[in-house]
This record gives C-alpha cells, sequence and structure tokens, in this order.
C-alpha cells in the first residue's frame, strides 16, 4: 500500500505558454510545463528521503537536509517534454528554460562509490497508478552513468524557489539535455545496475524505432534520451498581419542535446533556407537565432525555421518529433 497522497491522482498536463509567448529568455515556475503521467504526489520535505543502492559499495539513505550539506550547484538549461508516448511523433513544442539548484548527482555517487560493473541508473519516482490501462507501481526510468555523472543534479530548486509540487517537491532529477521523461520528478529511489531497467516507461513506452538510410524500420529502437535540434519562431505569431516593404524582424529559440550550429529559416521562397544569426551557446540553454526579412509581395507566407545540431542532425522537415515548426503570417 503506498503512503502517498496523489493529487490529482491521475494523468495531469498544464502547458501555459504557446511558442509565441515564449519570449522571455528564463521562463517563469508558473509559464513552465508540466506533465505528469500518473497523477501528482503530495510529499512532506521532513518525512522524505532518497536511497542509493544497487552496484555500490556504500548504500546511501539521505533525509533533505542532508543535501543541504553538499555543495550547491546552478544549471540553466532547456527543459522539453518527449510529448504523448502513445504518439511519438506529434511534434508538441512544449519547452522552457530554466534555472535548477542542487547536488551534482556526481558527487552523490562518489559517497557511494560506485562499483565498476555499474552501467545504468535506474530513478524512480513517488507517483504510481495506471497510464494506458497498464498498472505502474512507480515511475522507474533509466539512463546511462556516464552522462548522468556529468552534468545531472538532484534539483531542489526552480529558478530560485523550491521546487512545486507539480514539478518535483521535494527533490528531483534533472538531465540536461535529456527530454524531460528521464528527469524524474519527486525522485525517492536510485539504484545502479548493469542492465536497463524493465518497467513500461523504459519498454513499452519512450522508444523510438531505428530508421535505415532510406527511412524504413529496421525492426530495432532506441530509447528517448538526447534532445534532438528543434526550433521555433516566437516573432512573428501565427497569422500576424505584416506590412510590405517594412524590415520584420524574425526571431526564435533553437536547441539540442550538445548545442546548435546554425538555423536557416524560410521566407517568400519556400525552395530558400536563408542563414538566420545565431547567438553564441551559453551551457545548456536554448539559443536566440534572428533574420531581418522585408516582404515583397502581398498574401499568406509561411515562416519556418531548421536547426542543426552540433553533431550534424538537422530537424525533419515532418513525421518526427523535432519536425520544423512553421507560422503562416499574412502580407499587406
Amino acid at each position: 500500500m503506498h503512503p502517498v497522497t496523489l493529487n490529482p491522482s491521475s494523468f495531469f498536463r498544464r502547458i501555459p505558454l504557446a511558442p509565441h509567448q515564449m519570449r522571455d529568455r528564463l521562463t517563469r515556475n508558473e509559464d513552465a510545463i508540466v506533465l505528469c503521467h500518473l497523477g501528482v504526489p503530495r510529499l512532506d520535505r521532513e518525512q522524505w528521503s532518497l536511497t542509493i543502492d544497487g552496484l555500490v559499495e556504500r548504500p546511501l539513505t539521505l533525509r533533505f537536509n542532508d543535501l543541504e550539506r553538499y555543495p550547491k550547484a546552478l544549471v540553466t538549461s532547456f527543459h522539453q517534454c518527449a510529448g504523448n508516448p502513445l504518439r511519438p511523433f506529434e511534434p508538441t513544442r512544449r519547452v522552457c528554460n530554466i534555472t535548477w539548484g542542487g547536488v551534482r548527482l556526481a558527487d552523490l555517487l562518489a559517497d557511494c562509490r560506485v562499483t565498476p560493473r555499474a552501467e545504468y541508473v535506474w530513478s524512480y519516482g513517488a507517483d504510481f497508478g495506471e497510464f494506458d490501462g497498464v498498472g505502474i507501481d512507480a515511475y522507474v526510468k533509466d539512463l546511462p552513468i556516464a552522462r548522468l555523472e556529468a552534468d545531472a543534479l538532484v534539483a531542489y530548486e526552480m529558478n530560485g524557489d523550491a521546487l512545486p509540487a507539480e514539478h518535483g517537491f521535494p527533490a528531483r532529477l534533472v538531465v540536461p539535455g535529456f527530454y524531460g521523461t528521464n528527469s524524474v520528478k519527486w525522485l525517492t529511489r536510485v539504484t545502479l545496475a548493469e542492465s536497463r531497467a524493465s518497467g513500461p516507461f523504459t519498454t513499452r513506452w519512450y522508444n523510438d524505432p531505428v530508421l535505415d538510410d532510406t527511412g524504413r524500420e529496421t525492426g530495432k529502437t532506441k530509447p528517448v534520451w538526447s534532445i534532438a535540434p528543434e526550433s521555433l519562431i516566437v516573432s512573428p505569431a501565427p497569422h500576424e498581419i505584416v506590412e510590405r516593404s517594412l524590415e520584420q524582424q524574425i526571431w526564435g529559440w533553437a536547441w539540442a542535446d550538445g548545442g546548435v550550429e546554425s538555423v536557416h529559416v524560410r521566407l517568400e521562397d519556400e525552395a530558400a533556407w536563408l542563414p538566420a544569426e545565431l547567438e553564441p551557446a551559453r551551457g545548456r540553454e536554448w539559443q536566440r537565432f534572428s533574420i531581418v526579412w522585408r516582404p515583397r509581395h502581398p498574401g499568406t507566407v509561411v515562416l519556418a525555421s531548421r536547426a542543426k545540431a552540433n553533431n550534424g542532425a538537422r530537424q525533419p522537415v515532418s513525421g518526427q518529433r523535432n519536425a520544423i515548426y512553421s507560422v503562416p503570417v499574412t502580407v499587406i
């Protein structure tokens, strides 16, 4: 029997901002995306604990005040939902840019003395219930240990404030550059293991088919971990009216695990992608891009942006969760 109260006690989401409303570099807590598969646990900070076990020489159980004794780390990072696991290739544009505060997971693992056999970290949330007809005892995800030791946090602050309940209070995992499904909220346990976890959120959902060079499925799958290159146009807004012959600044945000190399924007010529100005990378934050456009002809123009990651990957035109984003405007 679970001692934790869920409120709400089922799937819950809140998407406060459309892309054209994402004007601020740092997203306010009340404007950050919320998606909870199983509900929102209501936890008491004084009763909460985090257990680290598995392939470690020294298992630990930490209370909240134990976390506060470790050096505090701050990481500002884009944070993106991978979308509905039942419709994995449907673009959602659910993204924000947050400053997280907490303890580096690497510091906690160092105190546990992880054994050489450990290759994966399983993380457990306090949420439980039913999703798509499947009973879930606990929300469990896994990640390669090398990535988690790099810059992952056990976070207890969001933009300088204590985590709101729906964002994982009192502590959550934050994995910059990985889709939000991997940043387990209401974190209660971390287990070091040789293999991947066998739960439904690691085997049934959040696995993409591997495609061959022709775009056909190979029958293999890959976990939804690293965030693929993506961009969105903030201004102009969809269906905005712009005047012909007047300069318009088109701008937006681009992001990818490992950073963005370039962004191209499509204007009136549907066959031409023009290079936008892209600000230098600032750690794990999203990057602002812009281009000046002087419309030439009246009518409807569909603007679009396309990001290229530092690893060479580009946004696909369609068919993937990170497909290009387009904005129709009217030129008068």
